[in-house]
């Protein structure tokens, strides 16, 4: 199984599409695709300020808060708090949305996928073995917490705090050991 180790302090940051904060792209697929023709993308975002979020019509999103205190975003009109208790929620790119951070400046974890050509799933993931469902295409390891080791094909990758393992699809058991959590992230097909 092919694997790629994408370290945090490699990663470019750029302007957000609507400018207010930056990005920085983790992979996307096409390789080289932009906001308007990714069909996945995965990146980390830091929002200094309060304001309104990209709209990224036909896409559904996840945000993870990653570092800092917590934003509150408002998603067409309803509230919801997103802290180190609560750092995950999903919503569509088409609905208008704004953050309120609640205590300085934050760094989250964005997965999108276009509607119609792929879905994704995110989890939390601790020290042990996790199986990847068999319709995925590709997946990733983010450590939140320090760092962790992920073996896959006898192979070891050490990852510190937010790098990231990009992994081909595969039904494999992937050990991991580390402390703290981590974030997985499978992207498969929307066959619906």
């Amino acid at each position: 199984m092919a694997t790629r180790v994408i370290r945090n302090q490699d990663l470019v940051r750029v302007p957000w599409k609507n400018g207010h904060g930056t990005t920085a792209e983790v992979a996307a697929f096409p390789e080289g695709s932009g906001f308007e023709t990714f069909g996945w993308r995965v990146s980390m975002a830091d929002v200094a300020s309060d304001g309104p979020f990209s709209r990224f019509p036909g896409i559904d999103r996840t945000l993870i808060v990653v570092e800092g205190g917590g934003i509150e975003l408002d998603v067409e009109g309803v509230s919801y708090r997103l802290d180190q208790g609560t750092p995950k929620l999903s919503f569509s790119g088409d609905d208008i949305t704004a953050g309120r951070l609640l205590s300085g400046p934050i760094r989250d974890l964005n997965v999108m996928t276009r509607r119609e050509q792929f879905r994704h799933r995110t989890r939390f993931v601790e020290s042990g073995v996790a199986l990847l469902s068999e319709d995925t295409d590709a997946a990733f390891i983010v450590p939140l917490d320090g760092s962790f080791d992920v073996t896959v094909d006898s192979a070891i990758h050490s990852l510190g705090r937010l790098d990231a393992l990009m992994l081909d699809a595969t039904q494999d058991l992937i050990a991991l050991s580390g402390t703290g959590r981590a974030v997985l992230v499978e992207i498969a097909p929307d066959l619906s």
